[in-house]
């Protein structure tokens, strides 16, 4: 058995139950696109956004969870970076048309997300799996994605 594998298996022996399952389809990349936008919103220096308007602490986080998840999968790896454009271009438009600064609104979707996240283990009746092992906050994302890939035939 490979680590990632082994890693998958052991997320989702805390992730059973059929509803605390939907809770994380749902909860799993709204928190993620927060968390890259809360990180996009922390002012980087002009000379970097001189060089790009992508260039932010958001996108650094992705390049660095790039690298771990390179390690585990090259082609989930490609898939999570396929994700995080489609979450960088969100990001760009809701900041564009908001209302609310996009860190206020990336907030309240990380806090209420959160909240769904640990109702879903109350239902399930388990701890969180990064409880035990913080790694398992960058395997969640893995997890999901590794069902989309298997229900397309791809290998991971």
């Amino acid at each position: 058995m490979s680590h990632l594998t082994a890693l998958l298996s052991e997320y989702g022996e805390s992730h059973q139950n059929p509803t605390n399952k939907l809770v994380h389809w749902v909860c799993v990349p709204l928190i993620m696109f927060s968390l890259i936008g809360l990180l996009w919103s922390v002012p980087v220096p002009p000379a970097i956004v001189a060089i790009s308007p992508w260039l932010n602490w958001g996108t650094l986080v992705m390049a660095l969870a790039l690298l771990y998840y390179v390690r585990l999968s090259g082609r989930l790896a490609l898939g999570m970076v396929l994700v995080w454009v489609a979450m960088a271009v969100a990001l760009r438009l809701v900041a564009g048309m908001a209302v609310l600064p996009l860190w206020a609104i990336c907030l309240i979707i990380f806090a209420l997300a959160w909240v769904g996240q640990f109702w879903g283990h109350k239902v399930e009746g388990k701890k969180p799996s990064f409880l035990k092992d913080l790694q398992f906050l960058l395997i969640g994302p893995l997890w999901l994605l590794h069902f989309v890939y298997h229900r397309l035939g791809w290998e991971f």
